[in-house]
């Protein structure tokens, strides 16, 4: 049987007024369209549901019983609908985010004030930890979604890059490369450099650009958190490469950072499981997280830092 919802509630219209016209008017419908539908839907049946006179419709026995059964299935159908349409437009709730750690304390902060400015109602709940784990929390789905260092090679997530950052030098005041108008890779041949471990999205990129720019380096210490980097610079152990987010550099403390040329870049991603959809709350955060990336890619612009 090949029933539409549009022929049960124009029968539905028909046997409250009594009147192809009147439940033409109702629905919005013509009075012939009406009179179609309501033959339609009887050819299909094989059962006569009205009986027609130039005065009147009148329901047959088959029709009352249709027609008692279906007001009711319809108004039940129609506040299910509503009550899904209304879930689709709810923006309250928990969102659990899991983000890398320099992504944590430089991009997050700013996109957490804004969305308790725009969502109130929304709670997010931000897990800072490696990237790994952020990925395997979101296979796990242990949270709505993460950030991380892109790009990444993996089947069962997707991502969304939203921030193109380059990679800088972070050397002390009195290193020599700190007077040199334009830093190569070719630089920083030899030097002792102290970078983040792997558990950071980074340092396969960083690893990555010093092979294609054929530089041979000693890498002296590696570090999991990414602040520990600035007492290993400034004691002298050596020189360093970290993103643009790891800005500003800490106050009082005999550190610059230049640009590389060539220019390398990394990508923020905003990652989330495969084929499967956010809650409204989890896809209002997503896209402010995409706003506020935006926003700095274009307050770099205007006025770079580095």
């Amino acid at each position: 049987m090949n029933y539409t919802l549009r022929q049960l509630r124009v029968f539905v219209a028909v046997a409250q007024q009594r009147s192809f016209s009147q439940a033409g008017q109702m629905i919005g419908l013509s009075q012939s369209a009406v009179s179609h539908s309501v033959k339609e839907l009887e050819s299909e049946m094989g059962i006569r549901l009205l009986d027609r006179t130039t005065r009147e419709v009148m329901l047959t026995e088959a029709g009352v019983q249709l027609a008692s059964r279906l007001e009711r299935l319809l108004e039940e159908l129609n506040t299910t609908l509503l009550d899904v349409r209304s879930y689709g437009q709810q923006r309250s709730g928990t969102v659990r985010i899991a983000a890398s750690q320099t992504i944590s304390a430089h991009l997050m902060p700013q996109c957490l004030a804004a969305s308790q400015l725009h969502f109130p109602e929304i709670k997010i709940m931000l897990r800072d930890r490696p990237q790994q784990w952020v990925l395997q929390s979101i296979r796990n789905a242990e949270v709505d979604f993460g950030i991380v260092i892109g790009p990444l090679q993996v089947d069962d997530l997707e991502g969304e890059a939203i921030l193109e950052e380059p990679f800088l030098l972070l050397c002390r005041q009195d290193d020599p490369l700190a007077a040199e108008k334009e830093i190569s890779w070719q630089m920083l041949n030899r030097r002792l450099l102290v970078l983040q471990d792997y558990s950071s999205g980074s340092r396969v990129l960083i690893d990555e650009a010093l092979r294609q720019q054929q530089v041979k380096v000693e890498i002296v210490q590696e570090i999991g958190h990414p602040a520990t980097l600035y007492p290993m610079v400034e004691a002298g152990i050596g020189i360093s490469i970290l993103p643009a987010l790891a800005l500003p550099l800490p106050q009082g403390r005999p550190l610059l950072v230049r640009r590389i040329t060539p220019e390398i870049n990394r990508s923020i991603m905003l990652v989330r499981r495969k084929n499967r959809s956010l809650s409204p709350a989890a896809e209002a955060i997503w896209q402010e997280v995409r706003q506020q990336a935006a926003l700095l890619t274009q307050q770099r612009a205007l006025a770079p830092a580095f």
